[in-house]
């Protein structure tokens, strides 16, 4: 019996040019990290390349997610993008952790799984206590703003991304109710992202005089959009830092300007609005999330 012919190769049976030549097993391709004249592998598999073997690649301490060379450790450790940078001046710890000299942290902290029958429903009755006289009515105010009416009428659109404007649709026609929505003003976006909120934000505002953007995230984001501003009255600022450790009163642009400040969020939690309610800048503040 005649042996079958073999396959035909596929394009992913070898890396493209200049490329490396490691093979992804679960991506089922090569990887497409573009490598150094004269090597065949990145440096991320560089140990899988026969020249290489020599030098071990380890998980780097500062962030598990890269390796590097075992012998240039304490070089990496010195620029690594993940390594602890210098304090500027408007961090101040925990100053929005809720906690005074006078509250008591509590020794350990545990889910409210674990708890007996017995200690739930001692719970229960302390929470049902101390909310007794409140008004805990929460009222739906969704609205909706012209500037995103292109957005929202993409066919391109899937449910995610209809979803996502309909809320900062609805984020901007508040905004604009309280008449907020005006030239003159500072907008701090808190959980900002990729910044999308404060772009809907800067084309409502059209061209309106002096307005300031200052975008607080506490992790690096990929994709911003808040970068690709060109507008002349229009200044944008990317803080990376945790709301729990901002002071908005040591914030360069604030403290020049004098500006009002208008607090807005559209991944905000409530715990983060009421301390940040709590310490307020000025009267003139205002703090709206959605």
């Amino acid at each position: 019996m005649a042996a079958s012919a073999p396959a035909p190769p596929r394009t992913t049976d070898f890396p493209a040019e200049g490329r490396c030549s490691y093979y992804v097993e679960k991506k089922k391709r090569f990887c497409r990290m573009v490598v150094a004249a004269g090597r065949r592998f990145c440096g991320e598999h560089a140990g899988a390349a026969e020249e290489e073997n020599a030098r071990k690649r380890i998980l780097c301490p500062l962030d598990p997610k890269h390796t590097v060379y075992e012998d240039q450790l304490t070089k990496h450790l010195k620029k690594c993008n993940s390594r602890e940078k210098p304090k500027p001046d408007f961090f101040i710890q925990d100053i929005n952790a809720g906690l005074n000299d006078e509250t008591e942290i509590p020794e350990q902290l545990v889910p409210i799984s674990s708890l007996s029958e017995e200690q739930l429903e001692s719970l229960i009755k302390k929470l049902r206590k101390a909310s007794e006289g409140l008004n805990s009515t929460l009222k739906d105010q969704i609205m909706y703003h012209p500037a995103l009416h292109d957005a929202l009428n993409d066919p391109k659109n899937g449910d995610s991304a209809t979803k996502h404007l309909k809320q900062q649709a609805s984020i901007l026609g508040n905004i604009e109710k309280l008449k907020l929505l005006g030239p003159r003003r500072c907008f701090v976006e808190f959980g900002a992202g990729k910044g999308k909120l404060s772009h809907w934000v800067d084309i409502a505002l059209k061209d309106a005089e002096k307005v300031h953007f200052i975008l607080v995230e506490k992790v690096t984001t990929r994709f911003k959009v808040d970068g690709k501003h060109r507008k002349k009255n229009s200044v944008f600022e990317r803080l990376q830092i945790d709301i729990q450790h901002l002071c908005l009163n040591k914030i360069p642009l604030l403290s020049k300007e004098k500006l009002p400040v208008v607090g807005i969020g559209k991944h905000l939690c409530g715990v983060a609005t009421g301390s940040l309610l709590l310490k307020k800048r000025r009267k003139s503040d205002i703090f709206v999330n959605c």
